[in-house]
């Protein structure tokens, strides 16, 4: 049955939540006047991803190999829980560490790039976390997170599959002698009727029951070495989920800096935008005083030159009075 292009839908979960129903709507109306009726209905019941979901979903699109690399290591993660490999377990614990924490610096700086994303500080980074950390525990959740079409941040529940082993244990009367290790019957002698020989070696008797007893004890030293490598798996899931708490808590108390600090650089912005204007006004304020002081300046040298042509013009009559006289 024909539907929408695995690139259409790509490009649907790549766009922002708040403009992703406009743009689906979008889809729909262009598939119905393309005659595809079937492909507008299946494009209608997309559904719009939380911003946490889209932020993983853009993660998946934009840098396909990284998440890639965490599905493999969530493979083999939960291979080595279900194993019960103790060191294996530890060294990919620290893998998983690492990688979730290089996959969430990715999804902060992608979300940088794009026009329509919150601000880096109410960036839901702790769900996207939750949600790949989740992908190690759960297959479906990975897969998701894989195709990039996550509606809904997942929760983090524990890391991995450790199913409870299947022990039981086994004492001599479960075990069932091989038929080469059964006492031969003497000819003539049949099946459930005492044989009329004498007795049978006691020393054989007491070294098929030490045989018994070294095998009851490898089990039981196996069961405890079992145990004990359960009981170190389980403490090192509780250390890692105590880190992740504390990681978690430390990003929120980061986050809230950085709002603080973003609200300051905020204030900040707003005061140099009012010093700029006082600054303009005050050096209109000198243009125009400079103006003024020119336009004085010249009228006093006005006054002054007609002043000195008056007083030269009254010397020159003084002395024309005088020789007269």
């Amino acid at each position: 049955m024909p539907g929408p292009s695995a690139e259409l839908v790509q490009q649907l979960y790549r766009i922002p939540p708040d403009r992703f129903v406009a743009a689906r709507d979008a889809a729909v109306a262009e598939a119905r006047r393309a005659g595809d009726p079937g492909t507008a209905r299946q494009l209608a019941r997309l559904r719009r991803p939380t911003v946490a979901a889209w932020l993983v979903n853009l993660l998946a699109i934009q840098r396909p190999e990284l998440v890639a690399d965490l599905v493999q290591l969530a493979d083999a993660l939960r291979t080595a829980q279900r194993e019960l490999r103790g060191p294996r377990l530890r060294e990919l614990s620290a893998q998983r560490r690492a990688v979730v924490g290089a996959l969430v610096a990715e999804v902060r700086k992608l979300a940088v790039t794009e026009s329509d994303a919150p601000p880096a500080g109410r960036l839901p980074l702790a769900e996207v976390e939750s949600t790949l950390n989740a992908a190690f525990s759960d297959v479906d959740v990975a897969e998701q997170v894989r195709a990039g079409r996550l509606l809904r941040a997942a929760s983090y529940a524990g890391f991995g599959e450790v199913p409870r082993p299947q022990l039981r244990l086994v004492t001599g009367d479960d075990e069932e002698e091989p038929e080469e290790e059964r006492p031969a019957r003497r000819p003539g002698t049949q099946r459930g009727r005492p044989e009329a020989v004498p007795r049978p070696d006691r020393a054989a008797e007491r070294a098929e029951q030490a045989a018994q007893r070294a095998a009851r004890a490898e089990r039981a030293r196996q069961r405890r070495a079992l145990d004990r490598e359960l009981a170190k798996a389980r403490t090192d899931q509780q250390r890692a989920e105590a880190e992740l708490t504390e990681a978690a808590g430390q990003e929120r108390d980061d986050v809230a800096v950085l709002d603080g600090i973003e609200a300051e650089l905020a204030e900040l912005e707003r005061r140099r935008a009012v010093a700029e204007q006082d600054l303009s006004r005050a050096k209109l304020a000198r243009r125009a005083a400079e103006r003024a002081v020119t336009v004085a300046r010249r009228r006093a040298g006005e006054v002054e030159a007609a002043v000195e042509a008056l007083a030269a013009e009254e010397g020159d009559a003084d002395e024309g009075g005088g020789a007269g006289d």
